[in-house]
């Protein structure tokens, strides 16, 4: 289950960014990521619902919400490829070893590590990750992300709900009550 939910989270980020590729940017021609990480031209917003959702081509050179971008280029790419390796590394581990009842922990851990490999693969390739939905209220934008941050975010929230005793496979401990009304 884990192998099966890591590659279609991979494949379905990698196909989407492939085609968010395609979404037209302003001036028309702009090099990418080159000309787009460089301010030289930026994507044009494609509305999906008018005011609150939008297709537009990004490309995040840092980590999350662009963090780390202040850094040499070079010098971030290593550490944020390095970083995501041994998250990778890791998780695989840490998955290996969840019980076989524990299917809502090991498909989390899955879903992150889909995400953190198909980010990880767009920084090797392009020195960049590919970003492309936009959600607005009106004004008022929030961080452009992708399918592989949206794996990553719904990974997380899984992994904290499998934390819960009722999500995580064993039973609850029986109480004083219980034991009492079984005998």
């Amino acid at each position: 289950m884990f192998v099966v939910i890591l590659i279609a989270t991979l494949a379905v980020d990698q196909g989407t960014k492939a085609w968010a590729h395609g979404l037209p940017v302003s001036p028309a021609g702009c090099a990418q990521p080159a000309d787009l990480l460089a301010f030289h031209c930026a994507g044009v917003p494609q509305p999906v619902v008018a005011g609150y959702w939008d297709w537009e081509l990004a490309y995040n050179p840092g980590a999350a919400f662009s963090s780390f971008a202040s850094m040499g280029h070079a010098m971030m790419q290593i550490l944020l490829s390095l970083i995501a390796a041994g998250a990778l590394v890791g998780i695989a581990i840490v998955a290996l070893r969840t019980r076989p009842e524990q299917r809502l922990r090991r498909a989390a851990y899955a879903l992150i590590a889909g995400g953190a490999l198909g980010n990880l693969i767009d920084r090797l390739r392009a020195g960049a990750v590919t970003d492309f939905v936009r959600w607005r209220i009106h004004d008022h934008r929030w961080p452009i992300f992708n399918f592989a941050d949206a794996a990553l975010l719904v990974g997380v929230m899984l992994l904290m709900i499998s934390g819960l005793r009722w999500f995580d496979g064993r039973k609850p401990a029986a109480t004083s009550a219980t034991r009492d009304a079984a005998a």
